[in-house]
């Protein structure tokens, strides 16, 4: 029997060490020391500098890879989406691409993806707990939803950081079984995607972003359950020269103006590959379903979703730093506050609240309602959460109803009673322990990630 640890995520390293790691990349990249994996680099560096993503030689005359900042906000800029998937075949869903039902009362369908309602966390007696349950669960797919064999499937390693540097054509391979009778690790953590929140620079900032339109549905809490990356790592060959890992996923190809990019695929730095990440094949104490990664995922705890690879096929290890579309165009940050090439790539999550209400709820005046809500951050445990009924003028601490983990949300708790009828604008904004505290004001960034800022909330009172 393999034994089980059931373990608390430690913290990513800062993002100083990030950009630092970021920039030795960029170096090595330009000057053929890397590899984009999937895309030849001379393809790469074509379609980039045609997409005016190469910027002015930078310090030391390097170019930076990634999107010059040459259009105003509101310019048409391409979608960091893929198109609408195909259907599974026999998908009872309503969004293309997804497998599992739907119901309108526990979802909304954003092109190919599915968001998760607010609201319906409080429509089972008590409210849900910590944990979404799966079937709750948003979904975020870049195309759509494989259904794979377990008995068939195998996870490829190879790669030069690995003694012997197995090929892709001879790898290291470990079944589902094999995984099973590792040592087993418990964790608790969030997915949540970059885009969570976009549709509020929108709303809230009148800046126009592309993408999927998400509020704040595009994230959920579970209990993982899997063996550690580390430890399959370590069996796998991992010598002291690796520094990056690529695990890509078995989804269909991703298809982006025309051009074929692979499967999904983001390397990790060998360091966060050996911190706290998880290869789970069970969710809330069941075997991972087709939508949530079956039958292996990774989970990146504190990173954002896209670093959380599910239907994992493969992981190169390398000695050398790997590239993909998934961190070179895409899951950055472009916008006048950031450099004309663009930020590094985006990883740790940001400081967000939800209340656990409908947005336009209408509430009964005179009489005392106790209003709901969860925040959460990936740097740090949950310090704080303040409440506003109207408007920002006043601020009221909430109660916190869990003990706040910077790999978890947590959940609290206000009483309020509207005294007249009418609309009210409730707010919620959330300090971590690190002093992260949801500003007023976004900063804008081109394609609409990581939204931070406190989110007004109407209701009314009648």
């Amino acid at each position: 029997m393999p034994t089980e640890n059931t373990t608390r995520t430690t913290l990513a390293s800062p993002i100083p060490t990030e950009a630092a790691y970021d920039r030795l990349r960029r170096h090595q990249w330009l000057a053929g020391e890397a590899r984009a994996d999937g895309v030849e680099r001379r393809t790469l560096l074509r379609m980039l500098a045609a997409a005016g993503v190469l910027a002015a030689p930078a310090a030391g005359g390097l170019l930076t890879p990634g999107r010059a900042y040459a259009q105003s906000p509101a310019s048409p800029v391409p979608a960091a989406n893929p198109e609408p998937a195909v259907p599974v075949a026999g998908a009872a869903s309503p969004v293309p691409g997804i497998v599992k039902p739907l119901p309108a009362e526990w979802f909304v369908p954003r092109g190919t993806n599915a968001e998760m309602r607010w609201d319906a966390l409080r429509d089972a007696q008590g409210g849900i707990g910590r944990h979404v349950p799966v079937e709750r669960f948003f979904v975020r797919n870049h195309t759509s939803t494989p259904v794979i064999d377990a008995d068939g499937w195998r996870l490829r390693l190879f790669g030069s950081g690995l003694r012997g540097g197995p090929s892709a054509e001879r790898p290291v391979e470990f079944g589902l079984a094999d995984l099973r009778a590792l040592p087993a690790t418990r964790i608790s953590a969030l997915i949540e995607c970059a885009g969570n929140g976009r549709s509020f620079y929108a709303t809230q900032q009148n800046q126009t972003v592309p993408g999927t339109p998400w509020t704040l549905g595009g994230v959920g809490s579970a209990q993982w359950r899997g063996v550690r990356l580390a430890e399959v790592l370590r069996r796998a060959g991992l010598t002291r020269d690796a520094v990056d890992v690529l695990p890509s996923g078995l989804d269909p190809e991703y298809v982006s103006g025309g051009v074929d990019l692979g499967r999904v695929r983001r390397p990790l730095p060998v360091a966060k590959a050996l911190d706290d990440v998880l290869l789970a094949y069970e969710m809330n104490g069941e075997p991972l379903t087709p939508d949530h990664g079956a039958p292996v995922r990774l989970v990146v705890p504190g990173w954002i979703g896209i670093a959380s690879i599910k239907w994992v096929g493969s992981i190169e290890v390398a000695d050398q730093p790997l590239y993909s579309p998934w961190n070179t165009d895409f899951y950055r940050l472009f916008g006048p506050d950031y450099p004309a090439g663009g930020s590094a790539p985006v990883t740790t999550q940001v400081v967000k609240s939800a209340f656990e209400l409908a947005r336009g709820a209408v509430l009964e005046a005179g009489r005392e309602h106790r209003l709901h809500g969860r925040s959460w951050s990936g740097a740090a445990p949950v310090r704080r959460v303040e409440v506003s009924t109207d408007g920002g003028l006043r601020w009221h601490r909430a109660d916190l109803r869990d003990e706040p983990r910077a790999d978890n949300w947590t959940r609290w708790s206000i009483d309020w009673r509207p005294d007249r009828p009418g609309p009210y604008e409730l707010r919620a904004r959330a300090t971590d322990r690190r002093g992260n505290t949801q500003p007023e004001t976004a900063v804008f960034n081109r394609e609409g990630y990581l939204f931070d800022a406190v989110v007004v909330h109407p209701v009314t009172a009648a």
